[in-house]
């Protein structure tokens, strides 16, 4: 979804943003692309760079998110972006969209809220894998995007459940 939309660029550049463990960067560089990573997890940080020694791989936090402007073909954030708490999404929305090319391309696929807002703390699998989750609605989701400046392409739900919506943007 992301990489179709980029297929007429030679070597696309790319951010995984909430990159984790470096697992997609391997799979957008095994694709062509310039693969950058980011993640506000030190841990994380150490394992995508020891995974993906190749890539550049960031450590900042979505809240403070310091990009560079017009440097990325391609902004990817799989299941990441409902870490980040609402009020600062605006701004986090924003500074990726600065950090596009124009005519680049966003993908995100977030756990969504079936219709609902809904946001606070999972109750993880144990006390120390709770995480701050923001599930908007897909209408919610979709406001905040075009509000950033986004034009929207397509959307579709993913896994059997269909909890992820994955949407694909451009920046015109």
């Amino acid at each position: 979804a992301l990489l179709e939309p980029l297929k007429r660029v030679e070597r696309p550049v790319v951010v995984d943003v909430g990159c984790a463990g470096g697992r997609d960067l391997l799979a957008l560089t095994a694709r062509g692309c310039e693969a950058w990573g980011v993640d506000g997890s030190p841990a994380f940080v150490e394992l995508a760079r020891k995974a993906a020694p190749d890539c550049r791989v960031l450590l900042q936090d979505f809240v403070d998110l310091d990009l560079p402007a017009d440097t990325f073909d391609g902004v990817y954030a799989n299941a990441s972006l409902f870490h980040c708490p609402s009020e600062h999404l605006p701004e986090l929305l924003r500074r990726l969209y600065a950090s596009l090319k124009t005519g680049g391309v966003f993908f995100s696929s977030n756990a969504h809220g079936f219709g609902e807002d809904k946001e606070g703390w999972s109750g993880g699998r144990t006390a120390a894998t709770r995480s701050w989750v923001c599930w908007l609605s897909e209408a919610t989701w979709k406001k905040e995007c075009e509000d950033a400046g986004f034009v929207f392409r397509r959307s579709y739900y993913r896994g059997s459940s269909k909890a992820f919506l994955a949407t694909v943007w451009r920046k015109p």
